[in-house]
């Protein structure tokens, strides 16, 4: 594959949260924009890779380790065991090769794909990733977040009780029954939706093709993003991504020396009497250059959604059924 490829990925956040920051709510900026990270986009991605039988190495895998004091105990792999799991090497510290290191990533889809930063001993590894996907930011403007109180079937061991009093461990006071069970709280999104940059740039591997290490980026890799960029959200159903699902993607095939801009950010998501529409205002800029342009597909929530942006050389399709609109 030589082309390149420009395009944006819409996720739509129902009563879910589709990236929390370390207090549980909503990821967002200084002036309060919300936003969603690549890596809970590149997440769903991997988990549906690995799902499809792919080898996926930067992803989180457990081992169970038995402890003198705490016992048996399940805990993350390290990298180094996780790449000698995944490429069945028995210690990665005999492999004195790191041409043959550097291959094996390759063959990991999530390295072809978004690249790797490989820092074990002796196997100082950077590779830039063909797809680079930015972050994506919520279009909608009257997102609000909501807090749902949940009570848990079990009281908190750890909570001493007084009376009605409950002494917390930091020293805080609640009023509460001795045989009270515990609270927890829930942080959704009423409604969100997140527009992700990305751009696919196959050249990037070009020195590691000519030192033999990869065959580079080819049509097969792009067809195997392609398809979790269209889905993988909608498949990841965890009980904080309930909710989150794919509802627009767009992929603009070029000339390998043409160079676009961000296109997430020409994108607006309104909503009038109910109707999601979503308005693409980089028409002008595509139909300029269209005859530099190889393909457009765009796909997205026909049954919900209306598109504004009549772009040349485009295919609708029902980012759902693929069937075209």
């Amino acid at each position: 594959m030589e082309n390149r490829v420009y395009g944006v990925i819409g996720i739509k956040s129902i009563m879910a949260n589709w990236n929390a920051d370390f207090s549980g709510q909503p990821k967002s900026i200084s002036t309060g924009e919300i936003f969603g990270s690549d890596k809970a986009l590149k997440y769903p991605m991997k988990k549906m890779w690995e799902n499809n039988g792919e080898k996926v190495l930067y992803i989180k895998s457990l081992k169970v380790e038995e402890d003198k004091k705490e016992g048996i105990k399940m805990n993350p792999k390290s990298l180094k065991e996780r790449y000698e799991e995944l490429f069945e090497v028995k210690d990665l510290k005999d492999e004195k090769d790191s041409k043959k290191v550097t291959s094996n990533l390759f063959n990991a889809i999530d390295v072809k794909n978004f690249g790797a930063t490989f820092a074990e001993p002796g196997k100082n590894i950077s590779i830039t990733g063909a797809v680079q996907i930015g972050q994506g930011f919520n279009k909608y403007e009257d997102t609000t977040v909501e807090e749902q109180q949940i009570l848990s079937p079990f009281r908190d061991g750890k909570v001493k009780s007084n009376g009605k009093k409950v002494i917390n461990e930091d020293g805080s006071t609640e009023i509460q029954e001795a045989s009270s069970t515990t609270l927890g709280t829930k942080i959704v999104s009423s409604e969100a939706h997140y527009f992700y940059p990305f751009v696919i740039n196959p050249i990037a591997y070009k020195n590691y093709i000519e030192m033999g290490e990869t065959q580079g980026y080819t049509e097969e890799d792009y067809k195997k993003f392609k398809e979790v960029a269209l889905v993988s959200a909608t498949a990841f159903n965890t009980n904080a991504k309930l909710g989150c699902e794919n509802e627009f993607a767009i992929f603009v095939e070029t000339q390998k020396d043409l160079y676009l801009p961000d296109l997430a950010q020409y994108i607006d998501f309104t909503k009038v009497n109910g109707q999601d529409i979503i308005t693409l205002k980089f028409e002008q800029l595509l139909n300029k250059l269209s005859y530099r342009i190889l393909n457009i597909e765009i796909y997205y929530n026909s049954y919900k959604t209306k598109l504004e942006g009549n772009i040349n050389k485009a295919k609708y399709f029902n980012i759902f059924t693929r069937e075209e609109v």
